[in-house]
């Protein structure tokens, strides 16, 4: 396994991260378990969840299933890395959703009884809360560290803007602020390249891809389709009828370069240098199994630049939308 520090901190994590949004809802107990214990025996050491997951009969179902696993022993939550989210409604009372401080000091400690752990390396804010201020926010966190709840900060889905005036604000209060921003970023959806990644890379934080294979049309959909593995239907098929031809033109060149085409997927992230680990979110052990070959994968750099011919992204702002 390949480590990289996170951001700026001095904190190394796996080059992949697994993320566990499947695992109660999808994926059944024993086999999440199994693949968590894959992921230690591979060196895979960061693993990223959320209060919500687990379905929404079920808030925070996939949160217990990490604690049972922690629960066994034998160093599990040692070896871990653990990141977890915060900021969405877990039941209709006020003050159980968002990132108040009330609603921080409620979440982690709700968190940390179902993970059955006493810190989080990285708490993360899964969403911007317009409604409460920063200095609130950075208070309530810089007591968290003070007693040890948890260690690092880190944001998902913020926008560029918001990643600055959140460094700010703890710059401030000579406070490390966060770390890491969570976002979707993939060869399809490359909209971060704006504004989100400069923003990132200027503050150090580092990048933590989530839907690194944007809902299975990079890893191969129609090659499967073609070979009857796979029947896409609703929004994933009108997704993929969108942008057909750069598909098909991107799966045919994974294969004259001879890879597979998740794997190309998974690779085309890693190096891109303000990733620190794209979050896989294996619902089987074979999906676990088959993103471990992307870290055996080297792109060229005539490679790099081909993919992103067949599915270009953006420059930065302003230039993508200026002269």
């Amino acid at each position: 396994m390949k480590y990289k520090n996170l951001g700026r901190s001095g904190l190394s994590v796996s080059r992949l991260c697994l993320g566990t949004m499947n695992f109660g809802p999808e994926t059944d107990e024993v086999t999440s378990h199994a693949i968590m214990d894959s992921a230690l025996e591979h060196g895979l050491n960061f693993f990223d969840t959320a209060n919500r997951y687990g379905g929404a009969d079920n808030w925070g179902a996939t949160e217990s299933i990490i604690g049972r696993w922690f629960a066994q022993g034998g160093g599990r939550r040692e070896k871990v890395v653990l990141a977890t989210k915060l900021y969405g409604e877990m039941d209709p009372w006020p003050n159980n959703r968002g990132v108040s401080a009330l609603a921080i000091r409620k979440a982690v400690d709700a968190s940390l009884k179902r993970m059955q752990t006493d810190y989080i390396d990285l708490y993360q804010m899964h969403h911007i809360d317009r409604a409460t201020p920063w200095d609130e926010v950075w208070q309530a966190m810089e007591v968290l560290v003070a007693q040890g709840k948890i260690l690092y900060v880190g944001s998902s889905n913020f926008g560029g803007w918001h990643i600055a005036q959140a460094q700010e604000q703890a710059h401030s209060r000579n406070f490390v602020g966060l770390v890491s921003e969570q976002s979707i970023y993939n060869l399809v959806q490359r909209d971060v390249e704006r504004e989100v990644i400069p923003a990132a890379a200027n503050y150090g934080l580092g990048l933590l891809p989530w839907s690194p294979l944007h809902g299975g049309l990079l890893g191969g959909v129609i090659k499967k389709e073609n070979a009857g593995k796979r029947r896409l239907q609703g929004r994933a098929k009108e997704a993929l009828d969108a942008i057909r031809p750069k598909i098909e033109a991107y799966e045919n060149y994974c294969d004259e370069i001879g890879y597979e085409a998740g794997d190309v997927a998974l690779a085309w992230l890693l190096a891109q240098p303000v990733v620190t680990a794209p979050i896989i979110g294996p619902r089987t052990h074979e999906q676990f199994d088959a993103s471990l070959r992307a870290l055996d994968v080297e792109l060229t750099t005539e490679q790099l630049a081909r993919l992103s011919e067949i599915l270009p992204g953006y420059k930065t702002s302003p230039e993508d939308h200026a002269w």
